[in-house]
């Protein structure tokens, strides 16, 4: 089962609200590697004025100290403040994000004739700070993106409504009511306007070939039921002869019933081209065990010039709903065609269960004896050298 396509102002939604995260997650990610890289500058900008100015204060005053503060601290200045062993693995440079003590850091390490220094800043209320403006920036993106999907939803429902609508009235078209257009939307689009009026002059055009069809139908099954009934007269009239000898009645007889089931059959086809509803409700119960020797005695007259031989396999009751005329064209169709594409043999015609007719016919071809004589004259070498076949 082919899945159910989906709405097209669902699809351009969809894409739109996939876009727009694709670009807030492309400027998120874009804006935290400037960040990391501004933090970056700025903190080797302080620390390295800070630990340059300790070291110049500290070449002109051999008396001068370092005082730490809340947030600056610098270790390895003397022998009573030696770097943490947390931060004895760093090398020269900045490192940020360091944690220490259950706070945030940043580290500036440099060696100073042979001395470690290693000032640390504590960042640990700027970078909560930074931390609960990147939430900010990511339920404000999540919201953007919520509002904007809304707003493309209820835009494209404006716009697509009136592409539904005409769909809707497309849908609501009937196949049997003649005179049927799509109204054009005034809010619609050019390119909704070249369909409404490929598929109103589509439904012109159909409706005129439908008329034609039944004028010529109309007219037709009058022209048709004109000589079937002058044959009918005519045989009715030969049948009242008391001097028709029997195989003469015999076959006067069969014409009549023919003319009848071709007049029988026309009325069928009239209603099945005007009504096909009224012709299911014409339908009967049919026994096809009974009906295929009607249709095979009628359809053996066709066998008399060849060697055919017609067997019927009708044992076995089957029964089907439907019009009797139309099965017996169908399967008199058919048979005729076995016959006229069969040149001698047996035509096995038969009935199973449920209602399945089987034609089986040998066709055109040779038989084992022809294609033996045909290799006996290659044999002998006076063979015309066209190629055997067989069917």
């Amino acid at each position: 089962m082919a899945p159910k396509p989906r709405a097209l102002r669902r699809q351009v939604t969809l894409w739109l609200v996939a876009y727009a995260a694709l670009i807030s997650l492309a400027v998120f990610v874009h804006g935290y590697i400037v960040n990391e890289q501004a933090e970056q500058l700025t903190w080797h900008s302080l620390l390295k004025s800070e630990l340059d100015h300790f070291v110049q204060r500290s070449a002109e005053d051999p008396d001068y100290h370092w005082t730490d503060s809340q947030t600056v601290q610098l270790f390895g200045d003397d022998d009573d403040s030696p770097p943490p062993p947390e931060y004895a693995g760093f090398q020269p440079g900045i490192h940020d994000g360091i944690a220490y003590q259950g706070r945030d850091k940043v580290l500036m390490v440099q060696d100073v004739k042979g001395r470690r220094l290693v000032l640390a800043l504590d960042i640990t209320e700027l970078q909560r700070h930074e931390n609960n403006l990147g939430l900010w920036m990511v339920a404000s993106n999540l919201v953007a993106i919520v509002l904007l999907g809304l707003l493309v939803g209820w835009g494209m429902g404006r716009v697509v409504k009136p592409l539904s609508q005409m769909a809707e009235r497309i849908r609501r078209l009937q196949p049997d009511r003649p005179g049927q257009r799509v109204e054009l939307d005034p809010r619609a689009s050019s390119e909704q306007k070249v369909i409404t009026d490929a598929l109103n002059d589509y439904l012109g055009r159909n409706d005129q070939f439908v008329e034609r069809e039944r004028s010529f139908i109309n007219s037709a099954s009058h022209e048709l039921r004109t000589p079937i009934a002058v044959i009918d007269g005519a045989s009715e009239l030969a049948l009242a002869q008391e001097d028709v000898p029997a195989p003469v009645r015999h076959q006067l007889l069969r014409i009549r019933q023919t003319a009848a089931g071709v007049e029988q059959l026309l009325a069928l086809l009239l209603v099945l081209a005007k009504d096909p509803a009224r012709l299911a409700r014409s339908s009967d119960e049919v026994r096809l065990d009974q009906l295929l020797p009607e249709i095979v005695a009628d359809h053996q007259h066709l066998s008399a010039d060849k060697d055919l031989r017609l067997e019927l396999h009708a044992e076995v009751p089957a029964r089907v709903f439907a019009p009797v005329a139309i099965l017996q064209a169908a399967i008199g169709n058919l048979l005729r065609n076995a016959i006229e594409n069969s040149d001698r043999g047996t035509i096995r015609i038969a009935v199973s269960a449920p209602a399945i007719v089987r034609i089986e016919d040998p066709g055109h071809g040779m038989s084992p004896e022809e294609i033996s004589a045909i290799y006996a004259r290659m044999a002998r070498g006076d063979y015309s050298g066209r190629a055997p076949c067989a069917r």
